[in-house]
């Protein structure tokens, strides 16, 4: 199972096991914390490592496009990991993002890590979003009917022959934080007391991204 169904609000939508959010009605696709050039932003300060993360991301963006074919897609924060990243983008990855954005609507939501995107990268930017019962912002505050990210929520599972850490969404059903989907990306357990005041009691729901399908777990049975 690629996707399992998702309730919010009262909406009816799908988690896609790439760490997506598709709202099937208005065909719209929502993605977090992407953080592009994470790895030429390390490599800067003497921290080398691989620098294929931008094209990594966007392939598998690339690829969670072809497969729902949305009219619009929200990137929702800290779609760079800092303020000059999206200088740093190669000839590629821009003619990539443009190949993605073509046709559709596209909406860069600012996040702490890039909060004064460029104009030149096509598509809007804004601060947050609302459509019908929904907001889609970067920084969870706890809302009813609010989609977020920022938190790279993850959950820690014991299973008989090992324990496993996988991202993961977090809802309730009233309100949703969402995995990053970033290739170099790092994670919070949904234990942390960050989640506790969005969510209160660790009775929410942690929608864990496995090897082929998507895992529903009660956040207690984390750690």
């Amino acid at each position: 199972m690629r996707a399992t169904p998702f309730d919010l609000a009262g909406v009816s939508l799908v988690a896609d096991l790439s760490g997506a959010l598709y709202w099937e009605e208005p065909r719209l696709l929502v993605v977090s914390d992407l953080h592009l050039e994470k790895g030429s932003s390390f490599a800067a300060r003497g921290v080398l490592l691989p620098p294929y993360d931008t094209a990594a991301t966007l392939g598998r963006l690339a690829a969670v496009i072809a497969r729902h074919d949305p009219r619009m897609v929200i990137a929702l924060g800290d779609s760079f990991h800092d303020r000059d990243a999206p200088a740093r983008l190669s000839d590629p990855d821009r003619d990539a993002i443009s190949a993605m954005q073509a046709g559709r609507d596209w909406i860069w939501i600012a996040g702490n890590h890039d909060p004064a995107l460029p104009s030149d990268l096509g598509g809007v930017i804004a601060s947050e979003v609302c459509i019908g019962p929904i907001a889609f912002r970067h920084e969870p505050t706890g809302a009813f009917g609010e989609i977020a990210g920022h938190l790279h929520p993850k959950a820690r599972v014991a299973t008989r022959a090992r324990v496993t850490e996988r991202r993961c969404f977090a809802s309730d059903g009233e309100r949703a934080v969402m995995p990053a989907f970033g290739a170099y990306t790092g994670g919070l357990s949904i234990r942390d007391i960050a989640f506790t005041k969005i969510f209160g009691a660790p009775d929410f729901t942690a929608h864990v991204l496995g090897d082929n399908r998507l895992h529903v777990i009660v956040a207690s049975r984390c750690y």
